[in-house]
């Protein structure tokens, strides 16, 4: 306890400086508490208010997953470069370091398979096992339009109300059955109803035409999905198109895992989400890093 005969009087007010009080980077983040910011601010990169998030949570539905049959092998070289790691809980407990600092955003839904209806699923991870994990985030998957719509908004309701809870932000993911739209309209529809539920961003797909008024009409932040495996070139221009048009960065696993070179691939897709590099450099940047490490 301090001498109280030898307290001494307060000098440096600072009564020339203005008390801060400076908006938060993120869109539609600003009125989020403190914890809820701090996980975020670990997920997207303050600098460039974006983010590569590497998704290795495929095997929940597909099983073993070309490119991540084995994932203690395939992940770890790749974990340096992400900024974030996207995987279930049995993946992460299984094939990832605890040593490793980078943050989680844990799939927490379940309850199908690539052989049945997709969108029939259930919250998987409770809100305690999250926590035990140190999770940046949770997520799961709104099928709008699918036949289990209800059920699938219901699951990522539950994730927002629980995480809220101890301050871990929820991403919705909007998942597209094979009959389903992939237009500005179906996104729009079903990134918005995201944001309104409360999610605190949101993981869609880029698209031709539209893309620009999907951003606008979401007020959270998106990153696109990488979907199926493009040659390098194609995923680097997707990628620069989509943060070029207002994405706050990607989400990607095929594009990166089944590359030729993956480490060096994932290097590239930062280049372009981060420091704004044009497809066609990063391309030259994939081809000189996949050399070197070749040779």
């Amino acid at each position: 306890m301090a001498d109280l005969d030898d307290i001494k009087e307060g000098k440096d007010f600072g009564l020339d400086t203005p008390a801060r009080n400076e908006p938060f980077f993120l869109k539609g983040s600003n009125a989020l508490d403190w914890g809820m910011q701090n996980r975020l601010s670990r997920i997207f990169n303050p600098d460039s208010g974006r983010t590569v998030m590497l998704a290795f949570d495929h095997g929940y539905f597909q099983g073993p997953t070309t490119g991540i049959e084995r994932m203690d092998l395939a992940i770890p070289p790749l974990i340096p470069h992400a900024d974030v790691l996207m995987c279930t809980r049995g993946a992460l407990r299984s094939c990832i370091s605890p040593t490793s600092t980078k943050p989680i955003v844990l799939r927490s839904s379940a309850g199908q398979s690539i052989l049945t209806e997709l969108s029939n699923e259930l919250v998987a991870v409770d809100i305690d096992d999250a926590i035990r994990l140190n999770a940046a985030a949770i997520t799961a998957q709104i099928y709008v339009g699918a036949e289990y719509e209800h059920q699938s908004i219901a699951n990522v309701v539950k994730l927002i109300d629980t995480g809220s809870r101890y301050g871990i932000p929820t991403l919705a993911v909007t998942g597209v059955g094979a009959d389903m739209a992939r237009d500005a309209r179906y996104f729009g529809l079903a990134t918005r109803i995201a944001a309104e539920i409360g999610a605190h961003y949101v993981k869609s797909y880029f698209i031709e035409d539209g893309f620009e008024k999907v951003v606008a009409g979401c007020p959270v932040p998106i990153v696109i999905a990488g979907g199926k495996k493009l040659p390098e070139g194609e995923a680097l221009e997707m990628a620069y198109r989509a943060v070029d048009q207002g994405a706050a960065g990607v989400d990607m696993g095929r594009n990166i895992f089944q590359s030729d070179s993956p480490v060096a691939m994932i290097q590239a897709v930062g280049a372009v989400v981060h420091r704004n590099e044009s497809p066609d450099n990063a391309l030259q940047m994939y081809q000189d890093l996949k050399s070197d490490m070749e040779g």
